[in-house]
C-alpha cells in the first residue's frame, strides 16, 4: 500500500502531515507535481515532476495507483478512476471518496460545471484552515490504522 499524492493542489499542512505519517508508518509516497516541490530525505518519499499539461500528473496516478492505495486529491473524475482500480481517496478537506459514493459526486461535479458554463454564478469552496486539517488528519489517520494493521 501506498500513498500518491496529486500535490499542485493540495495544502502544504496536508502534505507535512502525510510526510510524517509515512516516516513513522513507513508507508511509501508520491509526491506528485508539474513543478518542484520541496519533500523530506528519505526513500519512503518520493517527488514525481511531470510535464506541464492537463491531467498529466492525474494519469502518472491512475498509471501507479493500485488497490488499497490511497491518493490525496480534490479532482473528482481522478478519485472516480482511482477508486474504480480499488484505490481509497481522501480529499485535503477531509472527504474519503470510496465506491459507494464517489460516481454520485462525479455525477454532481458534472451537473455543476454543467450549469457553471450555462452562466450560472455557483458558490465557491470554503476556505481551508485549521479545522479542515483536523477533519483530514482524521480521515488520514482511519486509513493509516488500517494500512498499519495490515501490514
Amino acid at each position: 500500500m501506498k500513498v500518491l499524492i496529486d500535490a499542485d493542489a493540495c495544502p502544504k499542512s496536508i502534505k507535512e502531515l502525510i510526510f510524517k505519517s509515512s516516516l513513522k508508518n513507513k508507508i511509501k509516497v508520491f509526491v506528485v507535481a508539474n513543478s518542484y516541490q520541496t519533500v523530506p530525505a528519505s526513500s519512503l518519499i518520493e517527488l514525481i515532476v511531470v510535464e506541464q499539461g492537463p491531467d498529466v500528473a492525474d494519469r502518472w496516478i491512475l498509471d501507479h495507483v493500485g488497490k488499497s492505495d490511497l491518493v490525496v486529491s480534490q479532482d473528482i473524475p481522478l478519485a472516480a478512476e482511482a477508486v474504480d482500480k480499488g484505490a481509497l481517496v481522501i480529499t485535503p478537506y477531509g472527504r474519503i471518496y470510496d465506491e459507494s459514493n464517489v460516481k454520485e459526486a462525479l455525477a454532481t461535479r458534472n451537473l455543476l460545471m454543467e450549469l457553471r458554463q450555462g452562466g450560472q454564478q455557483l458558490g465557491t469552496q470554503k476556505p481551508f484552515g485549521p479545522k479542515e486539517r483536523e477533519i483530514f488528519a482524521n480521515s488520514y489517520q482511519k486509513w493509516a490504522s488500517k494500512w498499519a494493521i495490515k501490514s
